[in-house]
This record gives C-alpha cells, structure tokens and sequence, in this order.
C-alpha cells in the first residue's frame, strides 16, 4: 500500500518542470500520501537528499523556468550497486513509490529502479522530444518560442547587412527543434541529425536565396548533425571566395532551456503530474506518461527504453516546400 511518494527531476533542465513537481505533489496528498522531494535527481536521491514537500512548499513555482529540486549527473547511479544505493536509500526513508520527471537518460534510470522491483512512473520531460511514449515532451514549447524569437531577432539583422546567418539550436540527437524551428521562423534550409547534410547543398539554398532577391538567409543547425554550425561556418569560410557569401553563425546553446514556461507547458505539465499520481495510485508502476493524440498516456518503460522516435517525414518535406 502506498503511503509515502517522493518526486525528482533528473537531466536537462526544461521549463515546465516545476509545474509538474506541483501537479504531483497536491495530487499526491489529494490520496492521503505523504509526499517528498529528492535534492539534485540520481546523485541526491543515492546520497539521501530527500525532503518533505507539502501543498505550500509548491506554491508559487508554476511560472518559474527550471526545477527547484535542482538535477545533477551521477556516474555511480549508471551502475547497478549505485542503484541499488538509491533504492536502499528510498526504503530507509520508507518512500513506496517514486516519480521521474526528465528525459532519455533519466527515464532509463527510472527502468532500472523497477526492474530491481521499485515502484517508479515516468513524467515526459525533455526539450528535445525525443522520448516515445510522448508526441510532445514538457519543455518543448517554450523551447521552441524562445529559439524562434531569436530566429527572428537575427532574421532583421541578417537583412540588414545582407548576410547569412546559421543558427544553432539545441536537441542533443533529435532534430525535432531545427525543424519546427525552421518552419515557423521562414527559414531557407535546415540542417538535421536524421537526414545526411552536403555543405554544398547549403551553399546552393544560400545562393538561390539572394538571386530570388532576398536580403537574407537563414540555415537553422540542429546541434546534433554532423555538420554543426561551427564545422559549417568553418567550411563556408574556407570557400567563402568560390561561394561568393560571407557568413555568420549564432549558437543559441542553453538559453532554450531557462524560459519562463508557456502556457502549453504548464498545463501540459499538470495533466502528466496529475496523471502519474493516479498511475501509482492504481498499481501501475513501470510507465512513462506522455501526450498520444491529446491524451495523457502510459507507455511501458521497455517500449520507451528500446524505442526510437523518429521526424515526421511530412514536416521535413513541407520545410523544403516553404523555403
């Protein structure tokens, strides 16, 4: 019977996460648990950093960007006997159950903890949206709003100085945010970890680019693909006198991540909150819940473990229309 549930965030920071700290938190205590959070994910949860949470210590974090339980790496927990620590240590806490708020690695943390005969549910969380199990992860979002302000922010400069731009937008090795980013933002091409990239083929939308008259270009780099911004900035400029263009390049980097959270992500965050409560409720450990055609799911850890998320090829091919 489940008693005491404790919370953590794992990974990559994504705003929304405290919303679902939130969510999971009042729901938990709505079923009579008592509930906990653990300091700085697997390293906090190994080395005991666990405290109580109640209804008031969530209040008022629904906006903020981030995760006020903090996120850590920790390369004992990759370990079985670190694993094991961490259970150890939920058992002398007397926690019964556990939820996971983070992405790929923190879930496949999560997995082990229930194979070792845990009780852990998943939250979907990540910018980079790269988890089955979710169509959207929290963070994604307000990920996208604030790379796609930036787009446009540089999109004036560009035309001001006639000139090229390559931006570097985060992802890891998804290019789900390069993409969507590409589409809202009217940019000429986009450059993807999943599809095989010819820097010449960039210079060629670049070129096509000014001889239809534009005053600018605009190549959106997923900082996963083999060709990053860095390493094709590096090419063009080796070439730039047979290109016949200069150009720049903008890595937008970690300021995806710190946004304030959208109101997408806050509700989003909230429905999966609510939902892994009712998940541990019912007895049903073992799930990543994520968004399926605009429900709350539960996956099984081993589909979203083993799985790989793929583009949607209809998005990569309306890119190409729109340029």
């Amino acid at each position: 019977m489940i008693r005491r549930v404790a919370v953590l965030t794992s990974g990559g920071d994504a705003p929304g996460m405290n919303a679902a700290i939130r969510a999971v938190v009042r729901t938990g205590i709505i079923h009579g648990w008592e509930m906990f959070g653990v300091k700085l994910g697997y390293e906090g949860l190994i080395s005991g950093k666990i405290i109580p949470l109640g209804a008031r210590d969530v209040g008022g974090i629904l906006q903020r960007g981030g995760t006020i339980l903090g996120s850590a790496r920790s390369l004992e927990f990759k370990t079985e006997e670190g694993q094991r620590k961490a259970i150890r240590s939920l058992n002398e806490n007397g926690i019964d159950g556990l939820v996971v708020i983070g992405g790929n690695g923190s879930q496949t943390g999560a997995s082990a903890l229930y194979k070792l005969g845990f009780p852990v549910v998943g939250i979907a969380s990540t910018i980079d949206n790269d988890l089955v199990g979710s169509e959207i992860t929290i963070g994604v979002d307000t990920a996208l709003n604030i790379a796609l302000e930036s787009i446009d922010r540089l999109k004036i400069t560009a035309s001001s100085h006639q000139r090229a731009f390559l931006i570097e937008v985060m992802g890891r090795n998804c290019g789900y945010l390069a993409l969507m980013s590409a589409i809202a933002g009217g940019a000429e091409a986009v450059v993807l970890p999943e599809v095989e990239t010819d820097p010449e083929a960039i210079a060629r939308r670049i070129r096509d680019a000014y001889d239809k008259g534009k005053a600018h270009a605009i190549v959106v780099v997923a900082e996963g693909a083999t060709f990053n911004a860095t390493k094709l900035e590096e090419y063009f400029g080796q070439h730039q006198e047979r290109l016949g263009f200069a150009i720049r390049s903008t890595i937008l980097g970690h300021v995806q991540r710190g946004g304030t959270p959208s109101a997408f992500d806050r509700i989003l965050a909230s429905r999966m909150g609510a939902a892994a409560t009712e998940q541990l409720a019912k007895g049903k450990p073992g799930y990543l819940m994520g968004l399926i055609k605009d429900e709350i799911r539960a996956t099984p850890y081993d589909d979203v473990i083993n799985g790989k998320k793929p583009l949607d090829p209809k998005m990569i091919e309306l890119q190409k229309l729109l340029d």
